[in-house]
């Protein structure tokens, strides 16, 4: 135990070992001018960050492992240290940097004060090998600790400014006092993504908590969200989907300079979920009308029954006027109620059409002979008014079938999330 072998380092003759405590600020300063000209990372640094901090830092230490080997009290900290290392995290510099000067440091400092060559074969290597990592191991975690609660204090601050931007654009009051204050700049136009996340198959599973699962998944979301685009996106998401604001350059359709699909499909692969996405393109004072309509828009992908990925505007825009509600859609909607009682030429009608009208391709899906395909558009025919081989006839079906396909939406849904996380 370290409590065991504390005992004064001296050699047989009864000198000590190790440089004298008056000493030390001397061995500072060449450990200081050693660090800052050999450490790679150090010379990137500000000046003032091997500076005055970290002599006096030096300085602790060499006090802490001349006292430990001399068998004296030591504290559990090194002064200064903490705070330190809490303002070099907030100027930016990286932690690994730092951590590597301190070995640079650390290990050109033990020879500095051990003296000579002879002294290390003098000192008990128990003593020696246990004062050099525990004070190695408090110096890495103190800045380690430092780091962390200073990045996690950093953090906390943005995200309350990315969600107050956010919410403030969704809102539709967003302005750029406010965006100012939060330290983000505006976007001249922003892609409005709708996403719905599925359930992971995890979250089904009778061995693990529900939650805990739905929120990793929502981390790793946020995670790769944050690999794209790194600060510049702004996003709403709960486990169940939300809103992503993705600022763009220009104003343009959707994905002409940002591979959207690609980003949608990312997103999939961090959340290991196959998500559908709806998009509009907008400007600041447009992204809250901006995110009911992608909304919708994903509402009507999702009742249409279409598989996951990026669904764009203009190739629905037929779908998304035909299921808005209104005379029109309730009129339509008539249409196929004589096939209410018939769920055979129902099939059939949505068949023939997902096959592009070809009745040998129909038949063979609805495993049925072509005749009985013919037989069964014939009755369409009859029971609504509408033949599915007349072009106008189809047109009607058609739209009657999409505005079948939905439910009643509301009239406004929440642009921030899905469902409550």
């Amino acid at each position: 135990m370290i409590e065991d072998i504390a005992h004064p380092a001296v050699d047989p003759e009864g000198q000590p070992v190790i440089r004298p405590l008056h000493d030390v600020h001397r061995l500072a300063r060449e450990v200081v001018a050693h660090v800052a000209d050999t450490a790679a990372p150090c010379r990137t640094l500000p000046g003032g960050a091997v500076g005055a901090d970290v002599a006096e830092v030096v300085r602790a230490c060499m006090r802490w492992a001349i006292q430990r080997l001399d068998g004296q009290a030591v504290p559990d900290r090194i002064d200064g240290l903490q705070v330190a290392a809490a303002g070099w995290a907030r100027e930016g510099i990286p932690v690994d940097a730092v951590l590597h000067a301190v070995h640079v440091g650390f290990k050109f400092g033990l020879g500095l004060l051990f003296g000579d060559r002879g002294s290390t074969h003098r000192i008990d290597i128990a003593t020696g090998t246990a004062t050099i990592v525990e004070l190695l191991n408090l110096l890495t975690s103190t800045v380690s600790k430092a780091y962390v609660r200073e990045y996690k204090a950093i953090a906390a601050e943005h995200h309350t400014a990315v969600h107050t931007l956010t919410s403030a654009l969704l809102g539709g009051h967003a302005t750029s006092a406010m965006a100012r204050e939060c330290g983000i700049p505006l976007a001249d136009r922003y892609f409005v993504l709708a996403l719905a996340v599925p359930a992971h198959p995890d979250e089904a599973h009778p061995g693990l908590d529900s939650q805990v699962v739905a929120r990793r998944k929502l981390r790793r979301l946020q995670a790769a969200l944050a690999g794209l685009f790194d600060d510049r996106a702004l996003s709403l998401l709960s486990v169940d989907g939300g809103t992503i604001l993705i600022p763009c350059a220009r104003p343009a359709d959707p994905g002409d300079d940002i591979d959207l699909d690609k980003v949608v499909a990312t997103l999939s692969g961090a959340a290991q979920v196959p998500i559908t996405a709806g998009v509009v393109s907008a400007g600041p004072d447009e992204v809250s009308a901006a995110a009911v309509q992608a909304h919708e828009l994903l509402d009507t992908v999702q009742q249409l029954g279409r598989g996951p990925g990026l669904y764009r505007f203009p190739e629905l825009a037929l779908h998304y006027q035909l299921t808005r509600p209104g005379v029109g859609r309730d009129q339509l909607r008539t249409h196929l109620a004589p096939l209410m009682d018939h769920p055979e030429l129902l099939e059939t009608l949505r068949t023939h059409l997902d096959t592009g009208m070809h009745r040998l391709r129909t038949a063979r899906r609805l495993h049925v002979h072509p005749n009985t395909v013919d037989y069964r558009l014939r009755r369409i025919a009859q029971l609504t008014g509408f033949d599915p081989a007349d072009g106008r006839g189809l047109w009607y079906l058609r739209s009657a079938l999409i505005a079948s396909a939905v439910s009643d939406l509301p009239s406004e849904v929440p642009a921030g999330t899905r469902r409550p996380a």
